[in-house]
């Protein structure tokens, strides 16, 4: 038997309550009354915690409230909340229901809501079916104040899911479900593959003590999360990311204001030491956004450093593969609106190579900005060799008497033709290249110490 993919709604398709949106359509067709007084608090006490057994009751209610009420009236109305609605979806929701839909697996929404209120909305997603709490219709085509059938919550949703699987051919074994609520535990158990997706802290538990995983649909896998609280171990670690967290550089930061404050992007930057990535997370947490490096592959294989890289968003890059994952991987990122960071030379410069003034880069970045077409900002990095050397494992967090100055600044956009990687990749490092100080462009004839520092540690 085939499987299918159960969605729950709100907290895991969407970001929060649809019930706003809802109760808005609702009202401005002149259906189901003034706002309630603790209705406000009710939802905000929902998007911060989840489903609660108060608001479920209440829910339970809303077939008495609608009693008289014409079906088609409440159908029209749910379809001008459609709009509404799609703003709260979150960014890779889209993407884990396409998955399903190229595995050959029909994509059901199950929620609670009831059918006649969300029904346009999943049909406009491209949903296989819905499974939902119905309200009964009378001869005229008005509600009579009564379910028909059950109440798609808890047991009732898995339930209500079990008929549908029965009646349509699915094994349940086979399936998938998402939900980010405690109560969806039965449907979650009696699934082949679950997830706990933005997760309430009940949820939390028990996914933890099941070992179900922990998915979240704003942002892409692998990135991390606090449990319960939903904060982005990138935000925690960028928050820490500040000229105080490092006593062994001073920095010089200028031109922060070219990062774009919403929407996608590529920094772009060159790569003269590991402490680079630092450098340019200090540029990302001032402008208060996140982002994602592209690193190579001994970064992620790294203990510790490898997970934390990860968490943080991290796209894994195997350049002896030829693979294009991960710049899909960062298409991907930018299509939801998020910042990619890349380093075009690829790896640091070794030994007289990196003396060199004229910055050589693979075409990665330059066919990534052609394909999604967003601003490309440069970022010019220098000093960052004397924090931490290439010849050495560590930084150097002992020079904190005369700590070395490191000068990070961020120019306004690349101008890009999009029709030649070369030519384009050539731009990109010009624009890197004047964003260095002038001691950048002259022809330096290393000397052996200098060449040393310049090369990898000797292995052991």
């Amino acid at each position: 038997m085939a499987g299918a993919a159960f969605f729950d709604l709100d907290r895991t398709l969407l970001g929060e309550a649809s019930g706003p949106v809802l109760s808005r359509a609702l009202r401005g067709a002149g259906i189901g009354g003034s706002e309630f007084p603790l209705e406000p608090l009710l939802y905000k006490v929902f998007n911060t915690v989840g489903e609660t057994l108060p608001s479920m009751v209440l829910a339970r209610q809303g077939a008495a409230i609608l009693a008289g009420t014409r079906q088609a009236d409440v159908c029209a109305a749910a379809t001008n909340a459609v709009h509404g609605l799609r703003s709260l979806l979150q960014p890779y929701a889209s993407q884990v229901m396409e998955s399903h839909r190229a595995a050959g697996e029909r994509i059901v929404m199950a929620t609670t809501t009831p059918y006649d209120f969300i029904f346009p909305f999943a049909h406009d997603l491209g949903f296989d079916d819905v499974i939902a709490t119905k309200f009964a219709v009378d001869a005229e085509g008005r509600y009579t104040g009564e379910l028909d059938g059950p109440f798609v919550w808890s047991q009732g949703k898995l339930n209500a899911v079990k008929a549908w699987a029965a009646a349509n051919g699915v094994s349940l074994a086979e399936s998938t479900a998402y939900s980010d609520s405690f109560y969806d535990a039965p449907l979650l158990s009696a699934v082949g593959t679950p997830f706990a997706v933005n997760p309430d802290p009940r949820l939390s538990l028990l996914a933890a003590a099941r070992r179900w995983r922990v998915k979240n649909f704003d942002v892409a896998d692998g990135i991390s999360k606090v449990p319960v609280v939903g904060l982005e171990v990138q935000r925690l670690a960028l928050a820490l990311t500040r000229p105080s967290t490092f006593p062994f550089a001073r920095f010089s930061i200028k031109g922060v204001e070219n990062i774009p404050r919403t929407g996608p992007a590529i920094l772009v930057g060159n790569h003269r030491s590991y402490f680079d990535v630092a450098a340019v997370a200090m540029v990302v947490a001032r402008s208060g956004r996140t982002v994602r490096f592209l690193g190579k592959k001994e970064v992620f294989d790294a203990p510790i450093i490898g997970q934390i890289a990860t968490a943080m968003g991290g796209i894994r890059v195997d350049r002896g593969t030829g693979s294009d994952e991960p710049l899909l991987a960062a298409a991907d990122a930018l299509s939801v609106g998020e910042m990619v960071a890349i380093m075009p030379q690829g790896t640091i410069p070794r030994g007289r190579a990196f003396f060199d003034p004229v910055l050589k880069g693979k075409w990665g970045a330059a066919r990534l900005a052609a394909h999604a077409r967003v601003p490309v900002v440069p970022i010019g990095l220098w000093g960052t060799e004397e924090v931490w050397p290439r010849c050495s494992r560590l930084p150097n967090v002992l020079n904190i008497a005369k700590p070395p100055l490191v000068r990070i600044t961020v120019g306004s956009p690349v101008a890009l033709a999009y029709d030649d990687v070369d030519a384009d990749t050539t731009r990109i490092m010009n624009a890197i290249m004047n964003l260095l100080p002038d001691e950048s462009r002259w022809h330096v004839e290393p000397t052996d110490e200098q060449i040393r520092r310049a090369s990898p540690p000797a292995k052991k």
